[in-house]
C-alpha cells in the first residue's frame, strides 16, 4: 500500500518558471536517486497560471520522510528561498486502501 501526497503551491509569477525548473529538477533526482520514490508529478493548475500541484507517491510513509530529509527536498526549498519557506498548502497525506 503505497502512501500518497499532494500539495499546492501558489507562486509568485516573477517566480513561475524558477518554481517549475525546481520542481522537475526535485521530481526527477528523487525517482533516480531515492528508491523508496514510486512517483513524482508536477501539475499545472489549468485555471490557475501560477498555481501547481505536486502529486508524488512512495512505497511507505518512511520513504517519503527519507525524501523531507533528502538533499533534494533541501535544494527544492532552497532554490524557492524566503517565499517559499511557508510550505505548501496539503491536499493529500495518507496511505492508499485496496483491498
Amino acid at each position: 500500500m503505497a502512501y500518497h501526497i499532494a500539495v499546492q503551491f501558489d507562486v509568485p509569477a516573477e517566480h513561475r518558471e524558477k518554481f517549475i525548473a525546481a520542481a522537475l529538477e526535485d521530481g526527477r533526482n528523487s525517482n533516480a536517486d531515492e528508491p523508496g520514490t514510486l512517483a513524482f508529478n508536477l501539475i499545472e493548475d489549468p485555471e490557475e497560471a501560477n498555481r501547481f500541484y505536486l502529486v508524488e507517491a512512495y512505497e511507505d510513509e518512511a520513504a517519503f520522510q527519507a525524501h523531507c530529509e533528502g538533499p533534494h527536498f533541501k535544494t527544492f526549498f532552497d532554490v524557492l528561498g524566503t517565499w517559499g519557506q511557508e510550505g505548501p498548502k496539503w491536499l493529500v497525506k495518507g496511505t492508499q486502501l485496496t483491498d
